[in-house]
């Protein structure tokens, strides 16, 4: 097992590497516009995940991760260029789910800013079941021994 570091290392060059090359292009026009946002090596250093997300439909994301897959080989090769060590991880290309995510997400809490405004304005013109102060006080013990006297 590689130290853990090494392998935060090689995953940030792994990255840097990918999307340099995407940068520069592929000749598959099924690629569209590709953001790498994270690499993840596993300990052994023997396979690298890499996460990316697509800007455009599912058709381009679909046609996007095609492309990448048939590109799998020479970007291995290139990673195997650029990193030093014996031997090239494989790659193995995901989408990230981050954009679906974060939209889950703000959908959410605009049903609950919703659903707080609906509490705020319901409690508006709310009284109490019963007192306003359902409590005991000490004040009230010693009208109670006053009253028993």
């Amino acid at each position: 097992m590689a130290d853990p570091q090494r392998a935060r290392k090689m995953a940030d060059r792994i990255k840097e590497v990918v999307a340099r090359r995407l940068d520069k292009g592929l000749r598959d026009p099924r690629l569209g516009f590709v953001t790498i946002t994270d690499v993840r090596v596993t300990g052994d250093l023997q396979h690298a995940s890499v996460f990316y997300t697509v800007y455009g439909t599912d058709e381009e994301r679909a046609d996007s991760a095609a492309a990448l897959k048939a590109a799998t080989g020479m970007l291995r090769s290139e990673v195997g260029k650029n990193i030093t060590a014996r031997l090239t991880p494989s790659l193995e290309f995901i989408a990230d789910a981050l954009p679906e995510t974060s939209a889950h997400m703000e959908d959410l809490l605009v049903q609950a800013q919703v659903r707080d405004e609906q509490v705020r304005a319901a409690a508006a013109g709310a009284t109490y079941a019963g007192d306003a102060d359902p409590y005991k006080h000490d004040d009230d013990e010693d009208d109670d021994e006053d009253a028993r006297a």
